[in-house]
């Protein structure tokens, strides 16, 4: 069987890892120049791997299968190098959180750096093209998916016995062009996550990053919305993420380098209804916005000029970890809903309530923060044409996505 896979993140690792001693001949489409220039986002942003039941994707992925997966990739670094942690497995910590309304999540994590994962990538990558069944294509940006009979042609080209997208959020040009020819794959399209991403000092989470390093909660806010923790970094950086048309911000830790500060994202998740259906344009327009009145920076702010709409002039004790060249200082309130604005702060003051410190006025508040579910489509529509990853609407973590890759690669082996 000819597979083409369109996308080299995590979801095509694990499709490949399963398809590799098969009779499959595979052919990987990447928009990159090479592996070393590879913006494989969701893995080069930090390498946090997850086992849990309770987070990562709305697959139902096998624990054991997780943890194998957590093992592939921590293999490919060479020596194993990589941190650990265990979300809330402290009970005390657990009710401490449940007493003032949060919903603690419970996962193991395991932490391989963001200073070793161009290794880690390029390991995979030359084991994968020395293998005869394999073929990567780079600087190849597919950007039309036709069904051609029982074939799937790219770029009115090339046909294939079956095409696997795996282009991850980045790739939401050419998801939304294949929604627009064939409209029917998609099974839900009313959910984003928009938020802010957070930088205060190491001490005032100190003990909560010693205990788990990665704490993870939700809470429903006064305005209905669920708010969550997102990609805690202790001793981590700040960081963007160009989506081409606009820019984000993120966050990452290293194994070796350390900062002063700890960073995570406070997200809002908006679920809309009829006749709402283009969460990625709403995402979109709202990230467009941020980085028009940043000077196409995002915006950087003190808590309490964010708790006050007042634009951030200058910054006292805090220093930021993100480059000064890629931030302005400004008011979020500008770009943000109010119900967006009211819900982050309705979550930042409960949990200042648990860890004391967290709504000091002048931690840092930066914008936009947005993470794309991308809209669900119906693997189920067509035979010849899947989704895997993140651009698929199920998954959002490497290793759901890696799973699913795998998953898939286990189906169409079976048929």
């Amino acid at each position: 069987m000819k597979i083409a896979i369109i996308g080299f993140g995590a979801a095509a690792i694990g499709f490949i890892e399963k398809a590799k001693n098969t009779d499959h001949e595979i052919h990987i489409f990447e928009k990159s120049k090479d592996i070393y220039s590879s913006s494989i986002s969701g893995i080069r942003a930090d390498g946090k791997l997850f086992v849990s039941k309770d987070m990562g994707g709305d697959l139902d992925v096998d624990l054991e299968l997780q943890k194998n997966l957590v093992d592939f990739w921590i293999n490919k670094t060479g020596d194993g190098q990589h941190e650990t942690g265990s979300s809330f497995s402290n009970m005390e910590y657990y009710k401490k959180f449940y007493e003032k309304g949060f919903q603690p999540v419970i996962s193991d994590f395991y932490h391989l750096g963001t200073d070793q994962l161009k290794k880690v990538l390029y390991n995979i990558y030359e084991e994968y093209r020395n293998l005869k069944n394999v073929h990567f294509h780079f600087e190849n940006l597919i950007s039309n998916v036709e069904l051609a009979g029982n074939k799937i042609k790219l770029d009115y080209n090339e046909t294939f016995d079956k095409v696997i997208v795996a282009v991850g959020r980045s790739g939401h040009k050419l998801i939304k062009t294949i929604i627009k020819q064939y409209p029917q794959i998609v099974l839900d399209s009313s959910k984003v996550d928009i938020g802010v991403r957070f930088e205060l000092p190491d001490h005032i989470v100190e003990d909560l990053n010693k205990e788990m390093y990665e704490f993870k909660v939700r809470y429903k806010s006064k305005t209905g919305y669920m708010v969550r923790t997102f990609c805690n970094n202790p001793s981590g950086y700040v960081v963007t993420e160009n989506y081409g048309d606009f820019t984000t911000v993120n966050g990452h830790s290293k194994i070796k380098e350390k900062s002063k500060n700890t960073n995570f994202a406070i997200l809002t998740t908006v679920q809309l209804t009829e006749p709402f259906n283009d969460p990625i344009g709403y995402g979109s327009n709202i990230a467009e916005l941020s980085n028009m009145l940043g000077g196409n920076r995002v915006i950087l702010q003190t808590y309490s000029h964010f708790v006050n709409s007042k634009r951030t002039k200058n910054l006292y004790r805090v220093v930021p970890t993100l480059d000064e060249s890629k931030y302005i200082l400004g008011d979020i309130n500008l770009a943000y809903p109010r119900r967006l604005i009211e819900s982050i702060i309705d979550f930042a003051e409960n949990l200042n309530e648990v860890v004391p410190g967290i709504t000091h006025p002048d931690n840092l508040v930066y914008a936009p923060e947005i993470k794309f579910y991308t809209n669900a489509l119906n693997n189920e529509a067509f035979k010849n044409l899947k989704f895997v990853g993140d651009c698929s609407g199920f998954t959002r973590s490497i290793i759901y996505a890696t799973a699913h890759g795998y998953m898939m690669a286990e189906k169409i082996s079976g048929e």
